[in-house]
Parts: structure tokens; sequence; C-alpha cells
């Protein structure tokens, strides 16, 4: 049970972070998408709390977001945003818990195949999505949206969620366990 409390917990405390980040960068359209401030506690929550915790956040993060601060914007915005990053949440956390080790380079593995799933899963929804409405969503559009435009983004993730899952390893609120001496020399 105490399990339990503390999993939903961290998870209310994430999806504050997701509702509070974006404030921060709000004002500034551009830095917005380029830091993708919605993505963080979404990719900590699947590696700290579990992949059904991290696509519960993910799932429903962009809807609360958009009906109480009016952004995202509902359509296609946020309902795509929630499919990617509910994979998001659920692939990282996925994958991290079954690498044999938890180690830095595991933690690495499971952002860039969380990454690359969350939006192949955003571009075939927002393809749907525009497809519905006569729009045409082109694989120009996907490469811009998923990768060209987030670049700053994804090496700003690829960055910082590292150093803070050590941070809280040392402080030993996050445990890596089961690795091996030359993979724990790295950390």
């Amino acid at each position: 049970m105490k399990e339990q409390t503390k999993k939903i917990t961290l998870t209310a405390l994430f999806i504050a972070l997701g509702l509070v980040l974006p404030l921060f960068t709000g004002q500034l359209k551009a830095l917005g998408n380029a830091f993708l401030p919605m993505h963080l506690p979404v990719l900590l929550c699947g590696l700290i709390v579990g992949p059904w915790y991290g696509l519960t956040i993910g799932l429903i993060l962009p809807i609360l977001r958009h009906f109480t601060f009016g952004m995202p914007p509902l359509y296609p915005t946020a309902i795509s945003m929630a499919f990617e990053l509910a994979t998001y949440g659920f692939v990282v956390g996925l994958v991290y818990k079954n690498s044999r080790w938890k180690c830095i380079i595991a933690l690495y593995e499971s952002l860039i195949i969380s990454m690359i799933a969350g939006r192949v899963v955003w571009g075939i929804v927002q393809m749907i999505l525009l497809g519905v409405n006569g729009q045409a969503f082109t694989f120009q559009m996907f490469m811009a949206g998923a990768f060209l435009n987030a670049i700053p983004g994804i090496i700003f993730q690829l960055i910082f969620i590292p150093s803070l899952m050590l941070v809280l390893h040392r402080t030993g609120l996050v445990r890596f366990h089961n690795y091996s001496k030359k993979v724990s020399a790295t950390l």
C-alpha cells in the first residue's frame, strides 16, 4: 500500500509539473516548441514511476492543460500530443524497466527509443486527424514537426533527464541497480 501511495503521489507531482512548466515558456511559442516542457514530466514519470503511470499522465496532460489554460489548442494539437506523450511515457518506462542493467546506457536507449516511437505515433495521429478534415499532412510536415523543429528540445531532454536521474540516484531517491562494474564507473 505504501508503494502504491508513493507512485500516486509522484504521478500527481509530475502532472502538476506538466501543467506548470509550459507557463515558463508560454510567452514565447518558439521557446516552448523548442524545449518541449510537457515532455519532461511524462518521460520522468515513465522512468521513475513506471510505464502505465507514464502512459496515463501522457494521455491526460495535454487535454487537462487545454481545459485548464486553453493551451494547447484541442484539435489537432492536444489530441495528437496526448497520443505522443502517452507513447513516450509508456515506452520509456517499459524499455527502461525491462533493461538488463539500470544504468546510464539503458537510460539513453530508453529515451531515444521512446522519442522515436512517440514522434511516429504523433505523425500517424496528425495524419488521421488532418485527413478527417480533408487537410494534407505531408512527409515534410512530419519531419519538420517531429524532428527539425524539436532538435533543441531533444538535445535538452537527452542532457537534462540523464543528469537529473544521476542526481536523484546519488541522493538515493532513484536507484540504478543491477549494473556492471564497468558501467557503474560512469555513474
